[in-house]
């Protein structure tokens, strides 16, 4: 189980008179994800999801709170928790020079996946993704829908228990989301663990067990979407996001 516990991150900014300030980009954020589970971070640009799911995934330090996969820190387990997430943003890079299967190859070898296997492993990713018509076709080639696919197979490559997702449908067509979007729920039926960020409140009503509602660093609601639209009396997140902050208005 992953547990986060009252998780702050403090950052300095200049205002508009030139003097330094503290913020906290997020500010006592606590949830559990249990195995089979998907949870929803959904918010605004500048709510602090990203910020929270790079903490989650040891890229940045918390300012304060704990984080632990299974009862591991990465205080003291940070080896062994990172060959246990894959982690996904919207902006990752890859090498373009690459071909897909070349690039896939690579990642097998950093996270040392059994020689025998890796060609097995290989093509199933392949074929979950329906990656096989560019799978010997340069990065650079690729389309935004075809890159983000493999970008989502070498996140696969070690066979990871908790996935940390963020924006991974961003920006792409309706194929392309929806094949990503499958292979998030067949992730699910084989028991692990996803942490799904998106501005796409409909997505995160289809496939999320649960929801949680960021805005300005702090949760402002969570639970079921059934739960959420329900307590703030709406048919959709995207409504119920609204009638938490009191309109667009207080959203700027």
């Amino acid at each position: 189980m992953l547990k986060i516990k009252d998780i702050k991150k403090k950052f300095i900014r200049y205002n508009s008179k030139k003097q330094k300030e503290e913020f906290y980009a997020d500010n006592g954020i606590t949830f559990n994800a249990k195995e089979g589970e998907i949870i929803g971070i959904l918010g605004p640009n500048g709510a602090g999801k990203t910020t929270l799911l790079r903490m989650i995934a040891g890229i940045l330090e918390p300012t304060e709170g704990t984080i632990s996969f299974d009862g591991m820190t990465y205080e003291k387990d940070e080896i062994k928790i990172k060959k246990e997430i894959a982690y996904l943003s919207g902006n990752t890079k890859i090498y373009q020079s690459l071909t897909t299967y070349e690039l896939l190859k690579m990642c097998c070898d950093i996270y040392e996946v059994d020689k025998n296997i890796v060609e097995e492993r290989i093509n199933k990713i392949v074929e979950t993704l329906n990656m096989k018509d560019f799978l010997h076709n340069k990065i650079e080639k690729l389309s935004t829908g075809q890159t983000q696919r493999v970008n989502i197979a070498r996140c696969l490559v070690h066979d990871p228990k908790y996935y940390i997702l963020d924006e991974a449908t961003s920006g792409l067509d309706i194929i392309s989301s929806q094949i990503i979007l499958d292979f998030i729920k067949r992730e699910k039926k084989l028991g692990k663990t996803i942490l799904y960020s998106t501005h796409y409140m409909e997505e995160a009503e289809n496939i999320c067990d649960y929801v949680i509602m960021i805005n300005k660093g702090v949760v402002i609601k969570e639970g079921t979407s059934e739960q959420i639209k329900k307590d703030t009396k709406t048919t959709n997140l995207r409504d119920a996001f609204f009638a938490l902050i009191g309109g667009t208005r207080n959203e700027e």
